[in-house]
């Protein structure tokens, strides 16, 4: 699933091919509403469909933003591209190792300490051990929580873990980063840290795809913009226009 075997994307970073996904609202959320509701004859679920049919091609060192209202579909895909959700139908092949900065800090255990939790959640992201340890001072020090480093993660502040689950996944060895409104969390100082490190990260050729309700921020780190409508794909070009069309 996520390997580009088909010659026709041999060269593509991503290839998103007529992804489908449906999922199930409850309505009733106890026994007793359940009960009533089949009483009443009532429906007890409902289909959503998330994406419909949805196809783009991402290629190398490309930065793509993923824009749309609430519900229109866009961390779904991001959640199709990085593996953690499957499609009902369609095809999602990638090339290259996959950072996922989806939900930041998801790999890490509360009651192991800083430095347990970086090579803990460096070797979810694809790490090994020995290239954790040649990154493991730069992780620190990007954290600037280095006093704390010993410490159970359990009593870090939510910008202390924050700081350290992010700056674990920015320093992974990968080819495609993938992100989901991380940065509309955390103090404007490390928000431009953070940041300024991705801009990095693009100039030296990794594949973006960033999802984001921060449209001057995604439209000036990314070239191309995809809006997804209802789970549809309505707009694929310039990042400007993109942001245009939402604003309308």
């Amino acid at each position: 699933m996520h390997k580009t075997s088909d010659p026709a994307y041999a060269t593509a970073s991503i290839v998103v091919r007529d992804l489908h996904k449906d999922f199930k609202l409850r309505h009733t959320h106890s026994i007793k509403e359940t009960v009533v509701a089949a009483v009443r004859r009532k429906p007890l679920t409902t289909d959503f469909h998330a994406l419909d049919g949805i196809s783009f091609t991402v290629n190398p060192g490309e930065a793509v933003a993923l824009l749309g209202f609430n519900g229109s579909g866009k961390s779904t895909t991001l959640k199709m591209i990085s593996g953690v959700l499957r499609p009902d139908s369609g095809k999602v092949l990638t090339r290259g190792r996959i950072a996922g900065l989806i939900e930041v800090g998801a790999g890490f255990h509360p009651d192991l300490s800083g430095r347990e939790n970086i090579f803990l959640n460096a070797a979810i992201l694809g790490m090994s051990r020995k290239e954790t340890e040649a990154r493991f001072d730069e992780i620190v020090a990007f954290s600037e929580i280095e006093q704390f480093i010993d410490t159970e993660v359990k009593h870090y502040s939510s910008g202390m873990f924050l700081r350290l689950a992010f700056s674990v996944a920015i320093h992974t060895e990968v080819d495609i980063l993938l992100i989901d409104e991380i940065l509309s969390v955390g103090d404007e100082p490390f928000q431009a840290k953070c940041l300024a490190r991705i801009r990095e990260l693009h100039k030296a050729g990794k594949t973006l795809v960033v999802v984001s309700h921060d449209l001057d921020m995604v439209s000036g780190l990314c070239e191309r913009g995809i809006l997804l409508q209802g789970g549809k794909v309505a707009f694929d070009g310039d990042s400007k226009e993109a942001v245009a069309r939402m604003r309308v």
